[in-house]
């Protein structure tokens, strides 16, 4: 950020040099004093006329005379005879007029204007006023010009600090998340471009302190839950070793299924954490009666659907749509066993509203709020093999990756009721 720094700073200088040079050559060529119109000039010239000696008086009279005025006017002055011989001139002598005009201006480039004028007794003189001389500047200029160019330095100084002093802030919280501080944030100074590169990392490294968060947590209760049924594994596979017994491979299979399923649904919440908010990869339009029939039939529960004619279709992803409805009616099968399951949907104006239902014995007040947690199991079924947590907090995620959500409520007259919200509805008539 030094480099970055100083490159501002030395950009500052430069304009400020080139200002200070602009300002110094238009005061320098202002100073020259323009001009006298034309009127002022001949009022010089006929005054002249008027002061000239008569042509009888000696040469050396004339020139004196010429000489004190060009002196007093600050002119080249030049008076000639009839003939255009010289009579005298202070300075360089002009060039005699061409034509017969009383009184004529001539003009050259890179001289000031020439005025000219024949006289009553024939003679004509010409002048020509000087460049007034130029005036070096005085203290006062000086100091002011050097005070400005001190002060606007010290102020790109600042201008440069205040720029780079935020981005290297950045930088050091860009470091820091680099080196393990998933909790390093930026604050936000300001509604520049800078303030918004500073509110990107602050949402990026949410996202990211929130990602290895979930693949931590993943990670510890995974490497728990697993402990569980490989150890079960291994000692089933050391006893059909000694004596094949069926009631042992039983429940090896029983071991590798719930295996199975573990990894499953570590593979679908890692997917979930992975996913942006909004993601809309993977959509199709999903017949969600379907999913409910096929899904309800394995457990034995009623579906209901509300929707008339309506397609009961939403726009998503059809397996993690079937593992939500599974995971509804497995939480409920396995919690309220041997009661009446229901699975009803609804139509909404931009989707479904699912609800599973059953006449179990609910969830206690004091862990409704909890159910949804990746890897929370209620009080009682952590040690009894009654999954492992992932079934609700999956199927939360899902629906908020299909842009709805999933809550509890108590069922009317005892019992559960999971009901989740879909969007992105596909609304047109059944076949």
């Amino acid at each position: 950020m030094r480099r970055l720094s100083l490159q501002i700073y030395v950009g500052f200088l430069a304009m400020l040099m080139l200002c200070i040079v602009v300002f110094s050559l238009a005061w320098w060529l202002l100073r020259d004093t323009p001009d006298q119109p034309h009127r002022a000039r001949g009022g010089v010239l006929n005054l002249l006329v008027r002061l000239l000696p008569p042509a009888d008086v000696p040469p050396q009279e004339l020139q004196d005379a010429i000489d004190r005025y060009g002196e007093a006017f600050r002119a080249r002055i030049t008076l000639r005879a009839a003939d255009g011989s010289l009579i005298a001139s202070s300075g360089a002598p002009l060039p005699p007029p061409a034509g017969d005009a009383e009184e004529r201006l001539q003009f050259r480039a890179d001289e000031p204007a020439q005025f000219a004028q024949h006289l009553s007794d024939g003679r004509h003189v010409a002048i020509q006023p000087l460049r007034p001389r130029r005036g070096a500047p005085g203290p006062t200029a000086l100091a002011a010009l050097g005070a400005a160019a001190i002060a606007l330095a010290l102020g790109a100084l600042l201008l440069s600090r205040r720029i780079t002093r935020r981005l290297e802030l950045l930088q050091s919280r860009v470091e820091a998340l680099g080196g393990g501080d998933l909790s390093a944030r930026v604050t936000v100074e300001g509604r520049d471009e800078v303030a918004k590169l500073a509110e990107s990392f602050n949402r990026s490294a949410a996202q990211i302190e929130r990602l290895v968060g979930a693949q931590r947590d993943t990670l510890a209760f995974a490497s728990h839950e697993l402990r569980s049924p490989l150890a079960r594994l291994s000692m089933a596979i050391e006893l059909l070793g000694r004596e094949p017994r069926p009631e042992i491979a039983a429940r090896a299979r029983t071991d590798i299924g719930e295996l199975d399923e573990l990894i499953d649904e570590l593979l679908l919440a890692s997917r979930l954490d992975a996913d942006l908010p909004g993601d809309k990869r993977t959509r199709e339009p999903v017949d969600m009666l379907a999913l409910a029939a096929e899904e309800a039939a394995r457990v034995g529960a009623e579906v209901l659907w509300t929707g008339g004619q309506q397609a009961a279709q939403v726009a998503g992803d059809a397996r993690m749509l079937r593992r939500l409805l599974r995971n509804l009616l497995e939480n409920a099968r396995r919690y309220a066993a041997g009661t009446p399951i229901s699975v009803s949907l609804d139509p909404l104006p931009d989707g479904l509203r699912v609800r599973v239902e059953d006449a179990g014995p609910g969830v206690p007040l004091a862990e409704q709020a909890r159910i949804f947690e990746p890897f929370y199991r209620p009080r009682g079924t952590a040690e009894s093999g009654s999954g492992i947590g992932l079934g609700l907090a999956l199927v939360r995620r899902i629906a908020q990756h299909h842009g709805g959500e999933a809550r509890y409520r108590p069922r009317e007259g005892g019992g559960a009721c999971f009901e989740v919200e879909l969007h992105g509805r596909v609304a047109r008539p059944a076949a």
